[in-house]
């Protein structure tokens, strides 16, 4: 059983040594364990560093393309070295590293394929209190979306297993946390989270520049990744709105009919025949829209499949020894 435990990195010099040093040497159930950065396009020296701690493997990214890209690229080249479980953790050292083996253990026993770091963000001293505030809102959407009980939706202390690394796709550009929960849930894969301790901040978020910068781009995340996998809801109730916000005018227009004063309300009676026409093709977009998704389940699956066989075809690589890193560039 191979762990690999990924992490990636954007001009992290002074902190990455801090999370190499704290990764478990041994741990219960697994036989190997091996650290990946994905360097995403870093002007300080951070291979340098990954190299002189014993990185097992380096990806690198001549420019920055953003967590999300990293984050993916990372899964890639832990499955094409043979990661039976893939951890993912910051390099700021924000996790408490020496939780890992209770971050694996529910995917060690079988009772899940996913499990997410729930760094009870209540308790975090150094967390505002709107922070904690829009913490709890956004991970209670998550949830109701997703249909999970994940409490910490935004952590990046994560563990998969190789079965669920192989249906993961990133599209989103921002960060893949809420779109791999919501993919997690439609592509019928378990999910849990287990309570995790977090450190003391060593800088501030590069991801974002204040938190209602990371409420926007997370809203604008979910709300794209849920129409792809729930299309037919979302275009319904927009449709539907649309529909009754015309049936509505239509009534109001009646009343003055009926009251002989009709003639002074025909504006809301062509709205009303333009609202509930447009609700209609709304609904009728959000059929076709749910009917292409069936190709996209399809091509999904192939693609799952294109990923194995491409794994199996690379067995014959040789994985380099220990404190002799691979670097692996991506352009």
């Amino acid at each position: 059983m191979k762990l690999i435990v990924q992490i990636p990195c954007f001009n992290e010099e002074k902190t990455l040594p801090l999370v190499l040093t704290s990764i478990p040497k041994k741990i219960e159930g697994i036989d190997e364990i091996e650290t990946l950065i994905i360097d995403d396009g870093s002007s300080d020296n951070t291979v340098g560093v990954a190299k002189k701690y014993g990185v097992h493997h380096i990806v690198i990214h001549p420019q920055n393309k953003g967590l999300a890209r990293a984050f993916a690229n990372g899964i890639s080249e832990a499955l094409r070295y043979d990661a039976d479980i893939i951890v993912n953790t910051d390099a700021d050292n924000q996790y408490y590293q020496q939780d890992i083996p209770k971050l694996i253990r529910p995917i060690l026993e079988g009772n899940a394929d996913i499990v997410i770091g729930d760094r009870q963000t209540s308790t975090i001293t150094h967390f505002s209190k709107a922070k904690k505030g829009f913490q709890r809102l956004g991970s209670a959407t998550v949830r109701f979306l997703s249909g999970t009980k994940v409490p910490d939706a935004v952590s990046g202390f994560r563990a998969y297993s190789r079965e669920a690394a192989l249906h993961l796709n990133i599209i989103t550009d921002f960060s893949y946390a809420i779109e791999t929960i919501i993919q997690a849930k439609y592509k019928r894969l378990s999910i849990t989270s287990v309570k995790i301790r977090t450190n003391d901040p060593t800088r501030k978020s590069r991801l974002f520049k204040n938190t209602f910068q990371h409420m926007r781009q997370s809203a604008a995340t979910l709300l794209r990744v849920y129409t792809m996998y729930q299309p037919f809801r979302v275009f319904f109730a927009i449709g539907l709105l649309l529909f009754f916000t015309g049936f509505l005018l239509a009534g109001r227009f009646i009343f003055f009919f009926l009251l002989g004063q009709g003639t002074g309300h025909v504006q809301s009676l062509i709205l009303s025949a333009v609202l509930m026409l447009i609700g209609f093709q709304v609904v009728l977009t959000g059929l076709l829209a749910d009917l292409m998704g069936i190709n996209r389940k399809l091509l999904e699956e192939n693609l799952k499949r294109v990923k194995q066989v491409e794994l199996r075809q690379q067995k014959g690589i040789s994985v380099p020894a220990k404190y002799s890193p691979h670097s692996y560039t991506v352009n």
